[in-house]
């Protein structure tokens, strides 16, 4: 399934300038979602990081790496209305820098859950290289 930008603020809580996924292009409910977020010169924190030299913070690359699973786990009926928080970051690696006018491609598999406890596996690509990866763990309440 693919969903807009009003369908996932359905599903999420965030909203902008926090809300880091514009395009949902494919989810399997509780299993995985990919999508896409299309960087560009307007972003707020491109005023100071870095100032000359535009370049997404990682932790932000995560951050909608992390949104783009939260789709995909609350889109289960049994998580409707939850949240999906972070429980902490493994193996994270940047492969290269995110720029004005790339267009981020996010996917996240979800390949663990114990209880309201979950593991995914994520990865960042911008026109097809990897600029990302990373394992999330996530609690939803």
């Amino acid at each position: 399934m693919q969903l807009n930008i009003e369908q996932i603020m359905e599903i999420l809580p965030h909203r902008p300038p926090f809300l880091l996924v514009d395009k949902i292009t494919d989810c399997e409910p509780g299993v995985k979602a990919t999508g896409i977020k299309c960087v560009t010169m307007n972003e707020p924190f491109f005023v100071g990081h870095f100032p000359g030299k535009p370049i997404m913070p990682g932790v932000l690359i995560l951050e909608a790496l992390a949104q783009t699973g939260a789709v995909a786990a609350l889109s289960l009926p049994e998580n409707k209305g939850k949240l999906a928080i972070f429980g902490g970051v493994k193996n994270s690696r940047f492969k290269q820098p995110v720029l004005p006018g790339d267009v981020l491609e996010l996917s996240c598999e979800l390949v663990e859950q114990h209880g309201p406890i979950g593991f995914g596996k994520a990865v960042a690509k911008v026109d097809g290289k990897i600029a990302a990866r990373c394992e999330l763990t996530f609690v939803i309440q």
